[in-house]
């Protein structure tokens, strides 16, 4: 049974109609991640890779009493190592407003099930090292930090030269 605090809130697969609400849940997150202009994305973005017949990522939505809580945006990867699947959790996120109610729970919970169901034997996210109040929730529930690896990221200009480089063209 469901205890009061938790007995008015679903968590659901988003549809194609959730796109502006989605939206606005990235750009809620890079507010509160202190990027609030680092979001590009567009309803278009999102409908096209997230709708459509191969999406590249899936997403929940948390309402609590028919209002939008929160959200999990997901994706799966793949384990050279075990030889199986993986869920990345890209992001997750509860409006200040609906924290404290264990909507973020029942979300990273949910994500975890899908995992599972999907015989993903790992779930894999990132969290900013100053946000120590998730730190300390992800620890709580028994997750781990992999402090001894770095985050590496190529976009723009150096990608963009990185994919243009023709290795193996003789050199003159």
């Amino acid at each position: 049974m469901l205890e009061d605090n938790q007995k008015n809130t679903i968590i659901r697969a988003a549809v194609s109609e959730d796109v502006p609400l989605i939206l606005e849940f990235i750009r809620a997150l890079a507010v509160y991640e202190r990027e609030p202009d680092a979001v590009t994305a567009t309803e278009a973005d999102l409908l096209r890779d997230g709708f459509g017949a191969e999406p590249y990522f899936h997403c929940l939505i948390a309402e609590r009493d028919g209002r939008a809580a929160g959200f999990a945006f997901y994706f799966f990867n793949y384990s050279t190592w075990t030889g199986r699947p993986g869920l990345y959790l890209e992001d997750l996120f509860v409006n200040p407003e609906f924290r404290g109610m264990g909507i973020g729970k029942a979300l990273l919970a949910r994500v975890a099930a899908i995992a599972v169901e999907k015989n993903c034997p790992r779930l894999q996210w990132e969290v900013l090292d100053w946000n120590t109040s998730a730190v300390d929730f992800y620890a709580s529930l028994g997750a781990g930090f992999l402090d001894e690896w770095r985050n590496v990221r190529m976009t723009g200009e150096a990608l963009a030269k990185l994919a243009a480089m023709d290795v193996f063209k003789e050199q003159d």
